[in-house]
């Protein structure tokens, strides 16, 4: 049974996650991991933000087999939203994360300013349009409706790669962070802009939907044999990686389990539990 952490995403859990580990004295509690010199104990666990599938899942493999061996103590706490797991991270509540893309950090950060910054890649989760209404991409038609992701660069990728597969026409010279108001031609369409958590539970109320990879998984869509329309693997951006605030990444532990989630272990668990290419190996440093 997975003894992780489920944090939720409102303003209020922040405050409770300040005074659970205020109470605790975890990892990134000065007063339990660092001594006067203000360097993390290298003894002490490693408290790592993590969406629930895949992420915390690959985390618990490693915490499971890998860590161990390695002498690295591994806590993984669980958030359903794309905020607080950088926000903890800059603040110290938790001493990594791992959930995002680097364009959604670049954008964060900006807005945020915050310091959180990539470490390593470990997996790529492709983008897909799926319904509970429609067969086929062919089959949507002027006037309905179609769910996107309303963050930045979810939201322009999510336009990207309906415009890839020809259902709508981006102005010219849009890149991948495009907004609805970028749209040259809708063909008809209407959008409907949540939260890219709530995508999922809109598909019985929309004609289509454009849903994060982890989100699709955790609603039981299959991108290989669901989706309507789903990214390219190949030559795309989007990996997700393990961060830290910007000077974190010589921690001990966190090259540790850098390593360790880049190790041949790790790709062969993603390849044997993601068969149909729902999440797929990224290793490689991030650019």
């Amino acid at each position: 049974m997975r003894k992780n952490i489920k944090i939720t995403g409102t303003f209020a859990t922040i405050t409770a996650l300040a005074l659970g580990l205020t109470a605790c004295g975890t990892a990134s509690d000065p007063a339990s991991s660092k001594g006067g010199s203000g360097k993390a104990d290298a003894s002490a666990p490693l408290v790592v933000a993590a969406s629930p599938t895949p992420h915390a899942d690959i985390l618990t493999y490693v915490k499971d087999n890998l860590a161990e061996k390695a002498g690295l103590k591994l806590e993984v706490r669980e958030f359903t939203d794309y905020v607080l797991p950088n926000t903890a991270t800059q603040s110290g509540q938790v001493d990594a994360n791992y959930f995002q893309h680097k364009p959604y950090l670049d954008d964060f950060n900006k807005k945020n300013n915050t310091t959180v910054v990539p470490v390593v890649n470990v997996h790529l989760e492709p983008l897909g349009l799926y319904s509970k209404k429609l067969k086929s991409l062919k089959d949507l038609k002027a006037g309905q409706t179609v769910a996107v992701p309303n963050d930045t660069t979810n939201g322009g990728r999510a336009l990207k790669l309906l415009a890839d597969n020809g259902v709508i026409t981006l102005k010219d010279g849009v890149g991948a962070n495009g907004k609805l108001s970028d749209i040259k031609d809708k063909k008809g369409l209407e959008f409907k802009e949540l939260e890219a958590a709530t995508v999922p539970r809109a598909l019985n109320d929309v004609d289509a939907a454009v849903i994060n990879g982890n989100y699709a998984i955790e609603a039981k869509l299959s991108p290989a044999k669901n989706a309507l329309a789903l990214e390219k693997a190949e030559g795309n951006p989007y990996a997700n990686f393990l961060a830290v605030k910007k000077g974190n990444e010589k921690d001990a532990r966190v090259r540790k389990l850098a390593e360790l989630l880049n190790s041949p272990e790790v790709k062969k668990y993603i390849e044997d539990t993601y068969k149909d290419g729902s999440i797929v190996p990224a290793f490689g440093a991030v650019k």
